[in-house]
């Protein structure tokens, strides 16, 4: 069966992606792991580089013998994926980026929050994070998801959060998505505030052969919003896939 890697946003574990695996899991082994710095993963000292958090995904792959895997990753996890896709293009066999970016704004405002997480918990940026996550719609009808995801941001370790978010403070990668020679799609969200339809465009233009999907009715994280539209577009690009331990 072939191996689909889930890779998830700052902030967020592998629960992220709960309501997707069902389906994806019907013509898929589905891999979900943790960035370093969160969830069930080690905490080392930041900071931390994109380098750095791709190269965890390369070393899991080793650990567990798989050769070519198809890769979908949401806001870090799509920089992760892009930065494979040109690091290692023989280890995947298609890419998912979703609601992420070339670039994440100024550099500035990632390293101020890295400061604030370090001197003030998670928790001080908290309720501003995520109510980019999801649609005030969503937020008002369903106050008990916003309230798991709350708690999973904040059960984040302070070190990794910040660590994160100076990796992110130091990714620009506009001027290499002409080298991403993996089959792409991007997903972007009409209504994401954190990553807007326009950064979806810069990937998919720069990205040679790239498709860009957008949804609608959608905040941040769309895998979350529209689980069934989400897992839809994915499945339709990533095909039958390589199969478990093909030779990259």
């Amino acid at each position: 069966m072939p191996v689909l890697v889930l890779s998830s946003s700052l902030g967020t574990t592998l629960e992220l992606w709960d309501a997707n695996v069902a389906a994806l899991s019907e013509s898929h082994r589905v891999l979900r792991y943790d960035h370093r710095g969160h969830g069930g993963s080690p905490v080392p000292p930041g900071p931390y580089s994109l380098e750095e958090l791709g190269r965890d995904v390369l070393e899991l792959l080793d650990e567990l013998e798989l050769g070519r895997v198809s890769f979908c990753g949401i806001s870090l996890g799509g920089a992760v994926g892009l930065w494979l896709a040109v690091t290692a293009p023989d280890r995947l066999d298609r890419l998912v980026v979703a609601c992420s970016s070339a670039r994440f704004g100024p550099s500035e405002s990632w390293l101020e929050r890295a400061a604030t997480v370090r001197a003030e918990g998670v928790t001080a940026i908290s309720e501003a994070v995520v109510g980019r996550w999801l649609t005030p719609a969503l937020a008002s009808a369903d106050p008990g998801l916003v309230d798991r995801f709350r708690r999973m941001l904040e059960a984040t370790p302070a070190e990794g959060y910040a660590a994160c978010c100076e990796a992110i403070a130091g990714w620009g990668f506009e001027d290499r998505l002409g080298e991403v020679s993996v089959p792409t799609l991007v997903v972007s969200a009409a209504q994401d505030p954190a990553t807007p339809p326009e950064h979806g465009r810069v990937i998919a233009d720069g990205v040679p052969g790239a498709r860009l999907a957008i949804v609608e009715g959608a905040a941040h994280l769309v895998n979350v919003e529209l689980p069934d539209e989400f897992s839809t577009l994915v499945l339709s690009h990533i095909g039958a896939g390589s199969r478990v331990g093909e030779p990259a």
